[in-house]
This record gives C-alpha cells, structure tokens and sequence, in this order.
C-alpha cells in the first residue's frame, strides 16, 4: 500500500470512530449494568477449542 492510502485509511477509520461514538459509548454503559452470562460464551468458545484441537489432530 503507498503512503498516501494509508494516510487515507487512517483518516478514514478516525472520522468512523468519531462517528459511531455516541453508539459506542451507549453500548459500553448498557454492557456495565448489565448480568454477566459467562456460560453463553465459555461454552461455545470451548466447543470451538476442542474441534480446532480435533482438526490439528487429524492431520
């Protein structure tokens, strides 16, 4: 990528989060007042561990 895209990109993704911040800060004081549910997200991150698991051990 040259120079000058990069600087465009860069713009670009500072410009997006100045405009979603108003959503992102509304998003992160509902997730603090919110219940924690740690089991919704163990359990389907630990079916994936044992299925990559499964595949590194098939080959």
């Amino acid at each position: 990528m040259s120079s000058m895209e990069m600087v465009i990109l860069g713009a670009m993704t500072i410009l997006l989060l100045f405009w979603l911040q108003p959503g992102i800060k509304t998003a992160l004081m509902r997730s603090k007042q919110a219940q924690a549910d740690w089991q919704s997200v163990l359990l389907p991150l630990g079916l994936v561990v044992i299925f990559v698991i499964f595949l590194i051990a098939m080959v």
